[in-house]
């Protein structure tokens, strides 16, 4: 395959600016949170803001930590398994991951005062780790595509930019896709445009086989250290200083094959990118849990923003292409490294439950989030159109959990159920999450041992690719989790 416009050697050096890979998407992605931690907690749908007494409430409502009596430590191992099932112009595929690890640490001393006559009952202190996301996912996306192909976005974008500076800005505006497109011979110029014009390696009403294969992995955990105190055995207070970190891995591989061999001068496309992105950072949560009654608790708590002020985005891609002449073509971008900043939503929750008889919990919990307040932040990038975007595409949202427990001599049986709201505004795309829970726990004075199983479903829309004028049909995914989980706990 032949350029129409022979390349043009300069030795101009050009300065331009990065090619940022962070968006609303990232946003969106580490301001999500879901229930974990320990077993019990999972088990009743994370509906523990007004019950306290389980190190998962300190990442909730702190208040909780004062409910306990005695001193405790846990430890949480975990199994996950997460399916997606997806239909791509009707043709179906699915895949899975699996994972083990460690939903919840921690441990809490509580500590009566020396003072029998004082308000304040007991003091509590506590320290460890919950698990608050889960980015472990496999995804497979395949099926026949004759509209168009992702070489149109690249030439959406490309038309009106010169080939000569696709080619000399190794490290600018165009390194991380168009750059590598026009040297793998995705796109090219078009006679006579003056190379400011190109058309697709694929052309238009091709029938092509497209397959998206998308793994990500890691996980955001928070390292917790609270505070709290019981008044009068009444009143609960906590506070939480929360120190979360991030670790998140993506993937995506993307092919285009001309299968029946009807593409002429085409056989075969793939885009590969990679991104890692770590980070850490802190945030403070306030709560109350007052008995009004023997058997009525209310709970309440509101948690800051989360302030990420090192976060660290590295990212590559690599375009290759085969023809049916037999030439083939690759290129790599360079590694890209972005650090920034990152400040999500603020949280308030509120909770009752009722108990009956000492031996029954019916637990409610209602959260509140503004997905439109999140906010990306650098000192050398304003983050202006990103952020623009979130409060555009996202709103505000509301969550709802739900748990019962029933004690039986030393046995307690659970189920619980949640419903996270779609963060998208005017149905952009369907993304609202249920969650069915269960579990079993034996107990006594000293050791405790709790069982959970956690199932979860959740349907949405994924692109391909897109651009401005280039949008192809979207694939319906259908996500499920299983989260099985097992805490130990010992009491002293």
């Amino acid at each position: 395959m032949k350029r129409i416009v022979l390349p043009l050697i300069s030795s101009l050096f050009l300065i331009s600016s990065w090619s940022f890979a962070q968006n609303d998407i990232d946003a969106l992605r580490y301001s999500s949170t879901t229930f974990g931690g320990t077993a019990r907690y999972m088990s009743m749908g994370g509906a523990f803001g007004s019950l306290g007494a389980d190190f998962s409430s300190l990442s909730t409502n702190p208040a909780g930590i004062g409910l306990f009596t005695k001193s405790e430590l846990t430890i949480t191992p975990s199994f996950y398994i997460g399916s997606t099932k997806s239909t791509y112009n009707g043709i179906d595929a699915k895949d899975v991951q699996y994972n083990f690890n460690l939903s919840n640490a921690g441990f809490v001393l509580s500590s009566p005062t020396s003072s029998g006559t004082s308000v304040f009952k007991r003091f509590q202190f506590g320290f460890g780790v919950n698990r608050i996301n889960n980015f472990n996912d496999r995804q497979l996306m395949e099926g026949y595509n004759s509209m168009n192909s992702i070489t149109d976005t690249y030439v959406d974008f490309a038309n009106g930019i010169s080939y000569i500076d696709l080619e000399d800005d190794p490290n600018g505006n165009y390194a991380f896709d168009l750059s590598p497109a026009w040297y793998a011979y995705m796109i090219d110029t078009i006679a006579g445009s003056g190379g400011y014009e190109y058309y697709p390696a694929v052309p238009a009403g091709s029938n092509l086989y497209q397959r998206l294969e998308k793994n990500t992995w890691g996980s955001m955990n928070e390292m917790v250290l609270s505070f709290g105190t019981s008044v009068s055995d009444r009143l609960y207070l906590g506070a939480t200083l929360g120190f979360p970190y991030i670790r998140y891995f993506e993937e995506l591989s993307y092919t285009e094959i001309d299968k029946d061999g009807s593409i002429d001068d085409f056989s075969e496309l793939r885009q590969y990118n990679k991104l890692t992105t770590t980070g850490s950072g802190f945030n403070f949560k306030f709560g109350m849990i007052l008995k009004a009654t023997d058997w009525l608790r209310l709970g309440g708590s509101v948690h800051t923003p989360t302030w990420y002020d090192n976060m660290s985005d590295s990212w590559y891609s690599e375009y290759s292409t085969q023809f049916d002449n037999g030439d083939s073509y690759f290129k790599r971008s360079p590694i890209g490294n972005y650090n920034y900043r990152l400040e999500t939503p603020w949280r308030a929750m509120g909770s009752a439950s009722l108990l009956f008889f000492r031996s029954w919990i019916i637990s409610t919990e209602y959260e509140y989030i503004d997905y439109t307040s999140a906010k990306l932040r650098s000192p050398g990038y304003s983050f202006y159109d990103e952020n623009r975007d979130i409060q555009n595409k996202y709103r505000p949202t509301h969550n709802f959990r739900l748990g019962t427990e029933l004690r039986v001599d030393a046995m307690y049986y659970r189920l619980g159920a949640a419903y996270y709201m779609s963060p998208y505004n005017n149905d952009i795309n369907n993304a609202e999450r249920f969650y069915l829970t269960g579990g079993l726990g034996v107990r006594d004075k000293n050791f405790f041992l709790d069982i959970a199983y956690a199932h979860s479903m959740s349907n949405y829309n994924y692109y391909m690719y897109s651009s401005p004028n280039v949008v192809p049909e979207p694939v319906d995914n259908k996500s499920f989790t299983d989260n099985i989980v097992l805490t130990l706990g010992f009491r002293m």
